[in-house]
């Protein structure tokens, strides 16, 4: 019995003191753990001790001090910042619904992370009030014809204003810009109306053209009355190639009928000697 006390009590110490050893153990464990951090190729760690900057570290395998550093991690890629859709009043008083998308990427973290509370947010902002105030200062026409030169001037102005927070703006780009119904009526009039403009054009110039060239014509023929007879023979030739049909030549071409006659009996010989070869063959 005394042995088994002795045991007992020994057993006791000896948790005593393994028991705090274990806590202490995973205590350090734990803290050892915590002062390990890994920062990808594409983040950095902007790290504060005791609040005050130490630096940006990264990317790889960094310490800090469990309870005395704090890290604020910052990605460098490039991000993308989808405008919403709202309504602008252009410079010709239009009220037209735009939207538009930013690109953007943090080129100095530490800047990103003590000039501006929330970098991403602040450039959302910023985005809507320049696009707002951009599209307020052109009119339609140049917003619907020109919106390669707008997106420039978008991205420059909120790349200078966004520089000093570490903010480099790669792109603005206007999505889509919707025109009220009533003015898409009013658009479609108006280029319906300006085709058929455009095909009166057309066929007046023809008619002017054709009118020259008949004028043209009727000239050579009162400076060369045979070439007048010439093309009347001519048409009479050509109607004569046609089957079942009577042809009544004017009096003054009684002179040339013999030489229809004689083209007209050509025209049936060669038609005659075509039907025969084809039953030959």
């Amino acid at each position: 019995m005394f042995n088994t006390l002795t045991t007992g009590i020994v057993a006791l110490q000896v948790w005593s003191v393994a028991i705090p050893a274990i806590v202490i153990a995973l205590i350090v464990a734990i803290l050892l753990l915590s002062m390990i951090r890994i920062v990808k190729e594409y983040e950095r760690a902007v790290v504060f001790r005791l609040g005050k900057l130490i630096g940006v570290k990264g990317p790889g395998l960094i310490i800090v001090i469990p309870f005395i550093d704090s890290v604020r991690m910052v990605d460098l890629r490039t991000r993308v910042i989808d405008v919403p859709r709202q309504k602008i009043l252009t410079k010709d008083n239009v009220e037209v619904t735009v939207d538009a998308v930013v690109y953007y990427r943090v080129f100095d973290p530490e800047k990103a992370v003590l000039a501006v509370e929330n970098y991403h947010h602040a450039t959302a902002l910023m985005a809507m009030t320049l696009l707002r105030d951009v599209v307020g200062q052109v009119e339609l026409d140049d917003l619907l014809m020109r919106r390669e030169e707008i997106n420039k001037k978008l991205t420059k102005l909120l790349d200078e204003i966004t520089d000093p927070w570490g903010i480099k703006v790669t792109a603005v780009t206007v999505k889509e810009v919707t025109l009220p119904e009533s003015l898409l009526r009013a658009i479609a009039k108006q280029a319906e109306a300006e085709r058929e403009k455009r095909a009166r054009i057309i066929v007046a110039e023809g008619e002017l053209h054709a009118a020259k060239i008949m004028a043209e014509a009727a000239k050579i023929y009162q400076e060369r009355p045979e070439a007048l007879v010439l093309r009347q023979l001519q048409t009479l030739v050509d109607v004569a190639r046609e089957k079942n049909l009577v042809v009544i030549a004017p009096s003054d071409l009684s002179t040339s009928v013999g030489l229809v006659t004689a083209l007209q009996r050509a025209l049936q010989r060669r038609s005659s000697s075509s039907s025969t070869e084809e039953r030959v063959g």
